[in-house]
């Protein structure tokens, strides 16, 4: 019996946030959760790259498994004999997909494998598309299952563990990737407590990650994201295990804001610093952190909270959306393919090159 075998998925992976009806896609709209669970229909390219913009789909997996169906509902709209006919007609509609989410590889990434099936194809390249954009999805819950259980061998039992963000199903095909480390830890009796910080501005750690944490039955304590280094300091958490948007050549990640900060803080007190995400967010074109463009968001995120601000007048801000932790801080890059202790540009190459 594997690790993997022993993780009840009925109990701990039960949500989805992306179903393809056959005619539309429907995406579960995050920024009602925890309060309603909607679900948004995009019928075409251009609605499903608006739903990305605009965070309803959040999370890099699942963004890019949005814009593969996107491209799918783009060629409703294409007449074309063949794939290499329609990939030229389709790159109009790719192009807006690709620009809906900058920071996220995981979206160039889909998008590069649905034009790569259309060369070949026939007549058939729409049903062609349809398959490779189900197998993308279908891979990533697989590889999520899998880190899983790999991150959750590198956790001593009994251990506390701090999370960022939302890394859980829904911001993937399912179970999730720091957060399916949790899932597989709590299952497996490695991990017995759960923090989250509230990840502002958008707070998905507080409206995301302990809604899901709570639906799978795992207790959950929501903490502030000032009050991260001070939980460490008290011992009650071994290891900070987060997402990525970004995976660089040199182990260099790009994360939500906030990241880079957790991992000082778990470097100066002794805490592992552990990062989960699909080979499709690894990036060996892009050399170091230094080079990934940290995308911004539109100032009012900062400035009000659901629709009525809370700062006064004139007051001025600035909203990253992402950071970059410096590859000498992680302790563990965990993957699909397998785990890179102590990550650099040597260590990288050996699993990805």
């Amino acid at each position: 019996m594997t690790a993997m075998d022993t993780i009840d998925y009925a109990r701990y992976d039960r949500i989805r946030p992306i179903r393809w009806t056959g005619d539309a896609l429907e995406l579960l709209d995050q920024r009602q959760l925890p309060f309603a669970t909607l679900y948004v229909t995009s019928r075409s390219s251009d609605e499903v790259a608006e739903a990305i913009h605009a965070l309803i789909v959040r999370g890099a997996p699942a963004i890019g498994i949005a814009a593969a169906w996107g491209v799918v509902l783009a060629a409703r709209d294409v007449d074309a004999a063949n794939g290499a006919e329609a990939l030229a007609k389709l790159e109009p509609a790719m192009a807006r997909l690709n620009t809906a989410r900058p920071t996220a590889v995981n979206l160039a990434w889909a998008l590069a494998r649905m034009r790569a099936v259309l060369p070949s194809a026939g007549p058939d390249w729409r049903d062609v598309l349809e398959r490779e954009a189900r197998a993308i999805e279908t891979e990533d819950l697989a590889a999520n299952r899998g880190m899983g259980a790999s991150g959750a061998a590198l956790i001593a039992p009994g251990s506390g563990v701090l999370t960022h963000c939302n890394t859980g199903s829904l911001a993937t095909a399912g179970f999730g990737t720091a957060l399916g480390v949790i899932r597989a830890g709590v299952a497996q009796g490695h991990i017995a407590k759960v923090f989250a910080g509230e990840t502002r501005p958008w707070n998905q750690g507080a409206r995301l990650t302990v809604w899901e944490l709570q639906e799978d039955g795992i207790d959950a304590t929501l903490i502030a994201d000032s009050a991260a280094a001070h939980l460490m300091k008290t011992g009650q958490v071994q290891w900070v295990i987060v997402g990525a948007d970004r995976i660089c050549a040199n182990g260099d990640t790009a994360n939500k804001i906030g990241t880079y900060q957790l991992a000082i803080a778990a470097k100066h007190h002794g805490v592992g610093f552990m990062v989960v995400a699909p080979s499709s967010t690894v990036d060996m074109a892009t050399a170091s952190g230094d080079l990934i463009e940290i995308e911004e968001r539109d100032t009012a995120e900062l400035l009000s909270f659901r629709g009525e601000r809370t700062v006064a007048e004139g007051v001025g801000a600035w909203n990253p959306v992402f950071d970059v932790t410096p590859h000498e801080l992680i302790t563990a890059i965990v993957t699909e393919r397998g785990v890179v202790q102590h990550p650099d540009a040597i260590s990288m190459a050996k699993l990805f090159a």
